[in-house]
């Protein structure tokens, strides 16, 4: 039968071990400086308690890397909502399926071409593909679509084709028009009148 508890024989199910008391004087192992050392910032108090990251004033690692700002920005890539990263993969590496076969991303980490299929796959154009073949992917390079559908193949889009932005036709204000100065009349030769000869 089990012992009922009560107040005389409750106990800690882990015994406890208390703390090392420090700075009880010069003979007691653990005084002078207590461990912490002489001076600094690390041997005040309330030292211990400053946030990750913190690098004593110094400009911290976080900051001193090069990086894109904002999170939520699609130019921060890789990190944040529009992640961008992927894994490039060339029509060359294409090659080794047989002909008029489907390439998957399940088909390429069997053939060992990629590693798993957590990160987006892009096929590149570098290279030949002289196989027909029906190529699954998240985005296709412009050589890389070309090549595949002329060697009689088709692609394929995951997260469906992007559309071609075309550019904004900038209208061009019409130039001022710039009265030309009109060229200064010549001055007119200023009349010489002869004296009247004097009668005699």
């Amino acid at each position: 039968m089990a012992e009922q508890l009560n107040l005389s024989n409750l106990k800690p199910a882990q015994a406890r071990k208390d703390r090392k008391r420090v700075g009880r004087g010069l003979g007691s192992g653990e005084g002078r400086y207590s461990g912490r050392g002489i001076k600094g910032q690390k041997s005040r108090s309330g030292s211990h308690k400053m946030r990750a990251g913190f690098e004593g004033g110094q400009m911290p690692i976080y900051m001193r890397m090069p990086k894109q700002r904002g999170s939520t920005s699609k130019d921060a890539m890789p990190i944040g909502p529009f992640r961008t990263s992927t894994v490039p993969v060339n029509v060359s590496q294409l090659d080794r399926f047989d002909d008029g076969a489907e390439v998957t991303l399940e088909a390429l980490v069997e053939a060992g071409v990629i590693k798993n299929t957590k990160t987006d796959v892009k096929i590149l154009g570098n290279g030949e593909l002289k196989k027909k073949l029906t190529v699954s992917a998240h985005a296709f390079s412009k050589s890389a679509r070309e090549k595949i559908e002329g060697a009689g193949g088709t692609v394929n889009w995951l997260r469906g084709e992007p559309v071609e932005k075309k550019p904004k036709k900038q209208t061009k204000k019409p130039a001022p028009d710039v009265e030309s100065p009109e060229p200064e009349a010549a001055p007119e030769a200023a009349e010489t009148s002869e004296p009247e000869a004097s009668e005699a």
